[in-house]
């Protein structure tokens, strides 16, 4: 599949909307945003006040990544502002099967994250139900953070887990990808790579892109 998403947590935050404008035009496919409550991550982040006013800026699905402390509390105000899909973290909420089906409701794509060490046998029976899982390559709350090798064998695993109870589903990465292992991600069965420093390092949005592209070809 090899969609791009990049993260706007890496983006000049003087400038969001010039920003999201720029990475549409370099041929993003999702628009990544990094919501950290200063609790759940040792980060703060943005609201669903930021998310409605960047929401202008492109048509491109906005993909709110929720790494806050009762997130079920925020899913309709996050989707009021212009989230498409929505993720929250599997360490984060008591009842999980409870949250999708709020998400649903909403008529929001509906995504779980699972931190670096939690397994992915935790999603066996909730999978069916999810459009998308969100691995987590680095433990969040921070941007350049150097991947997590053993996150391969978790994607590998959740795609095996999914052949029949979801062969439709998403895997997406987050957290150290580059274009020097975003091929080999793609090989061992992501289909979303959530890129912030490699697509902003050095405001050369355009060719960053072009470069991780040029790797999923």
């Amino acid at each position: 599949m090899g969609l791009i998403a990049p993260s706007i947590l890496s983006a000049d935050f003087a400038a969001l909307g010039q920003d999201i404008t720029a990475i549409t035009q370099a041929g993003a496919d999702w628009v990544h945003v990094d919501v950290m409550d200063g609790s759940f991550v040792p980060n703060i982040s943005i609201g669903p006040m930021v998310v409605k006013a960047i929401r202008p800026y492109s048509t491109l699905p906005f993909d709110v990544h929720l790494m806050i402390v009762h997130p079920e509390q925020y899913f309709a105000e996050f989707a009021k502002a212009g989230a498409d899909m929505i993720s929250f973290h599997w360490e984060a909420v008591s009842h999980i099967d409870r949250a999708v089906a709020m998400l649903k409701e909403l008529g929001v794509k509906a995504g779980i994250t699972l931190n670096p060490a939690t397994p992915v046998s935790v999603l066996k029976d909730i999978l069916p139900c999810l459009d998308y899982v969100l691995l987590m390559s680095v433990n969040p709350g921070f941007g350049g953070q150097k991947f997590i090798p053993y996150t391969v064998n978790k994607i590998k695993e959740l795609r095996e887990m999914a052949l029949d109870s979801n062969p439709d589903l998403v895997i997406q990465i987050d957290g150290g990808v580059d274009a020097a292992n975003i091929r080999m991600l793609a090989q061992a069965g992501a289909d979303c790579f959530v890129a912030g420093s490699a697509v902003f390092r050095n405001r050369a949005i355009q060719e960053n892109m072009d470069l991780l592209r040029e790797q999923l070809a």
